[in-house]
């Protein structure tokens, strides 16, 4: 059943007469009430058509970003692109970090939606799409970034991604068709749709070539650096020790290469090391023969600023299908 006014006044604690004034924009209503009807309204899901009217009239001309690290290269070179689309139509950015945190990111999201951010771009941690949702439904465009969201999202809102499952097939072949059969995996949080992708495409490599996975050789941590350096620790304890590894984010194939080369290993003849992104301090580090995927985040970036412009430019777009671009993975070797 459908929320009506009189639901949204008395959740606010204020008159019908005011909501009408805060969704319509006219007549004077102070911040305090305005964003005590707007939390109102995004609570309750009411007529978010409406809504999204009102909120344009009002811009502030803010677009919040949040990503589970602004430091990962891969993730300051999205946010260039996106600034550097936004910003010749008078658009800030505000960044945020959720480091892999729910629950950090959920108040995040309820931070940038409090500052009447006009659209929110999130690279989700997991775990908070009814949040994202009932932000979506008030008529603020919400737009995922890199990761699918879960309970349906994925068809509704706006997405920019990559195909996980090909580049991560396409890594694991490369290692195979090398001789490779005992293949370790650094991967993250499988909550994440990254992780979960890049691991069954990672399965469908394996299960082509004939070969079974080994518990042993799977290590699901964190896209970090200490995620990649804890791995190469593990995997080098090993009695059995993998002949080559295959990583999933390049955070973690820095640290993986990072304690390879503390220990004195080299690529490829004491191991091969496949890696999904481009790790650019590889070369300072005199490893050679690294198996990457190219990406492109900063195409990524411009395109998904693009989808927004088109949203927050138009009257009626915030209804508009939602798009989603996926980008195609490029094996290369550093």
């Amino acid at each position: 059943m459908k929320a009506n006014i009189k639901q949204v006044a008395f959740e606010a604690g204020v008159s019908t007469a005011t909501v009408s004034r805060v969704l319509s924009g006219t007549g004077y209503v102070s911040d305090e009430v305005k964003a005590k009807v707007q939390e109102a309204v995004a609570k309750l899901n009411y007529r978010p058509n409406a809504v999204a009217r009102s909120l344009k009239q009002d811009k502030t001309h803010s677009l919040g970003i949040i990503v589970p690290d602004i430091s990962n290269p891969f993730f300051m070179s999205i946010a260039r692109g996106i600034e550097d689309t936004v910003r010749e139509e008078g658009y800030q950015l505000l960044f945020c970090s959720s480091d892999e945190q729910p629950e950090k990111e959920r108040e995040l999201l309820m931070l940038l939606n409090e500052k009447r951010a006009d659209a929110i771009l999130i690279a989700t941690s997991g775990g908070n799409e009814e949040t994202i949702a009932r932000i979506a439904a008030s008529g603020v465009s919400v737009l995922l970034l890199d990761r699918e969201a879960g309970s349906g999202l994925a068809a509704e809102l706006d997405l920019i991604a990559e195909d996980n499952r090909h580049g991560a097939y396409l890594l694991t072949r490369k290692l195979l068709s090398s001789g490779h059969t005992r293949i370790g995996v650094i991967n993250g949080n499988l909550n994440v749709s990254t992780g979960r992708d890049r691991y069954e495409g990672y399965l469908t490599a394996l299960g082509e070539a004939g070969f079974a996975v080994d518990p042993a050789y799977v290590v699901n941590g964190k896209f970090t650096v200490q995620g990649g350096t804890e791995a190469a620790g593990y995997f080098l304890g090993l009695e059995a020790r993998p002949t080559a590894v295959v990583s999933f984010n390049n955070q973690m194939t820095f640290g993986l290469l990072l304690e390879l080369n503390r220990r004195g290993l080299r690529l490829p003849s004491d191991i091969m090391i496949a890696s999904y992104g481009e790790v650019e301090a590889a070369m300072l580090l005199k490893q050679p023969e690294l198996h990457y995927i190219k990406q492109l985040p900063y195409e990524m970036g411009v395109r998904a600023g693009e989808i927004l412009l088109e949203r927050l430019r138009h009257t009626g777009q915030e209804t508009a299908p939602a798009q989603r671009m996926v980008f195609m993975p490029e094996l290369s070797t550093l």
